[in-house]
């Protein structure tokens, strides 16, 4: 299986619909106030009815209520939760049964030392997600297009399968590659034309240099001998 390809933070149909047909493989909906790419549930509803069946849907909460959850499970149907905030294991596990839903655990990266922040979630999550760590007076915890050392997932076995963000587009994302060998790529802020809007033609472009640069077959989830995969990975 080839690297998959995330556009996250999608809003309008006009966009989405250009992930879609340029072959995006994962589409996220943000559901977060604070960001400039949060959707009601009316609009990710609308959304999520046009991708399903053309891409695999991913909802993106940071340490959302249970109410939240619930009305994204009932209007969304989101095949990821993808979760953004401080949820503990535990809250992971739970989430994951309740929802029956694959989760994506977002981990934030400064120092290869935050690496051993992947630990407590390889036996309750199904992927992670590697982002930078945010600034401190920053409003959200990422799309904030500000990238990290890759350097720091040079060799790196984190126990899951992982995607790689923050801060990629187009122009950068085959020098990410030959860093590292993730089993997706998730890009947000690096396909906007201004903050919170989506661009179609940068997304084209981002999902062409994906494929380009991944012109040798990628990890799947269990491929890696050192990587787990739980039961309800995909």
């Amino acid at each position: 299986m080839s690297l998959i390809v995330k556009i996250c933070g999608l809003s309008e149909p006009e966009t989405l619909e250009a992930a879609l047909e340029a072959g995006a493989d994962m589409v996220g909906l943000v559901f977060f106030p604070p960001s400039p790419r949060n959707v009601d549930l009316a609009r990710a509803a609308e959304l999520a009815a046009r991708a399903r069946g053309r891409a695999e849907i991913a909802a993106l909460t940071v340490d959302a209520d249970a109410r939240l959850l619930d009305a994204i499970a009932r209007d969304v149907r989101p095949d990821w939760l993808q979760l953004h905030g401080n949820e503990p294991p535990e809250a992971v596990a739970a989430l994951r049964e309740i929802y029956d839903a694959r989760v994506m655990k977002a981990v934030a990266l400064a120092t290869r030392a935050d690496l051993a922040k992947v630990a407590p979630y390889v036996s309750v999550a199904d992927r992670i997600l590697f982002d930078a760590r945010a600034p401190k007076d920053a409003t959200r915890p990422g799309g904030l297009g500000v990238p990290f050392d890759w350097r720091i997932l040079k060799g790196a076995d984190p126990g899951l399968p992982f995607v790689l963000s923050g801060g990629l587009h187009a122009d950068n994302l085959s020098e990410a590659l030959a860093l590292v060998r993730p089993h997706g790529v998730d890009v947000s802020s690096g396909v906007e034309r201004t903050i919170g809007v989506k661009d179609a033609d940068m997304i084209r472009a981002f999902i062409r240099a994906a494929r380009a640069a991944s012109s040798s077959p990628r990890p799947v989830d269990g491929e890696r001998p050192a990587f787990q995969r739980s039961e309800k990975a995909g």
